[in-house]
């Protein structure tokens, strides 16, 4: 899957380093999420753990392109926010 990256207008770097997110970690959540459900406006959120377990919720929408995302923005998944997620996990089975 190809990925292109929202960037801000500032820096003209990708949004999420912004949060502190590589593009390595956005690539390994999108290709196994936890989570992947309906955003606003057309976007999807995928919700998954990286390999050294941060949990990032990650805003794309789908690309003209073939085989193509469009990343809007990923951050860290903390406090009420993750541990909602976690207890759905753990309902699905999954955790």
């Amino acid at each position: 899957m190809r990925l292109r990256f929202y960037r801000d207008p500032e820096t003209n770097e990708p949004h999420v380093y912004g949060h502190n997110v590589t593009e390595d970690e956005v690539e390994e959540v999108l290709s196994s999420p936890g989570e992947d459900r309906p955003g606003r406006d057309g976007s999807r959120v995928a919700i998954g753990r990286t390999g050294n377990g941060r949990y990032l919720p990650e805003i794309y929408a789908a690309d003209p392109e073939p085989d193509s995302v469009f990343v809007i923005t990923a951050y860290d998944l903390v406090g009420k926010p993750l541990l909602a997620y976690r207890r759905r996990l753990r309902k699905k089975g999954k955790r």
